[in-house]
């Protein structure tokens, strides 16, 4: 269990949505210093954070993060894409791009970041993923969250006894630009914010927020057939 009062967070995507909310909520319970990332850091706004750029898919970009950050104890992997491409008839760009980004990108910083948590005593390293790790109805978009999902529980099984926690978020509809067409309730990224950090703090390994992802979670023990009605209709 790692505390956040103290911890240098490091979140990237921090620049507005979920990610700025992490950042705010980080803060807001005494971290020590918030580094949020984004592609152009003058879109960090939120008041007491260190913007740093990143690139998740350059290695370069990466390295030079890592090489800025020598003090890191929580590595939320936040930032991502949602292009949703048909796998079969989508744009192949645009199939690679969500996984490069959404899958190789939290890979590559959490393999230049994750030793310098275990450099400075431990910490925690959670991954964003979402309700569509378990749901394919988002074409390349949810075969890069399941991929995340799977990378997450082995580097989870890789840290043990390194004295590094590792936590699945997993989010259905949220209010935030991603889902700005869809109807109906989405979860306030606020409110995601604050059951991640409680995740980080008690140790869990997965949060999931919201109705529709609880739902979705509980039925993966049973038949495909129920999580995919159209199936049998």
């Amino acid at each position: 269990m790692t505390n956040i009062k103290g911890a240098v967070v490091l979140v990237t995507g921090g620049g507005r949505g979920l990610g700025r909310a992490l950042v705010e909520a980080a803060l807001a319970r005494g971290a020590s210093k918030v580094y949020a990332t984004a592609r152009d850091p003058r879109t960090i706004t939120v008041p007491g954070a260190v913007p740093l750029a990143l690139e998740v898919t350059d290695p370069g970009s990466v390295a030079a993060l890592a090489e800025q950050t020598k003090d890191v104890t929580v590595l939320i992997n936040n930032a991502g894409v949602y292009h949703a491409a048909p796998l079969l008839t989508g744009d192949l760009d645009h199939v690679r791009h969500d996984l490069e980004t959404n899958f190789y990108g939290p890979l590559l910083v959490s393999r230049a970041v994750v030793p310098q948590i275990v450099a400075n005593g431990g910490g925690h390293l959670v991954n964003v993923a979402s309700v569509t790790s378990w749901l394919a109805v988002a074409g390349s978009y949810s075969a890069s969250k399941s991929a995340l999902w799977s990378m997450t529980n082995s580097l989870r099984l890789e840290l043990l006894g390194r004295g590094v926690g590792v936590t699945g978020l997993y989010v259905g509809y949220m209010d935030t630009e991603m889902a700005s067409e869809v109807d109906g309730f989405k979860i306030p990224p606020a409110e995601v914010a604050r059951l991640t950090l409680d995740g980080v703090e008690a140790g869990d390994f997965e949060v999931v927020a919201g109705d529709v992802a609880r739902r979705v979670r509980a039925g993966l023990s049973t038949d495909v057939s129920v999580i995919y009605p159209q199936l049998v209709a």
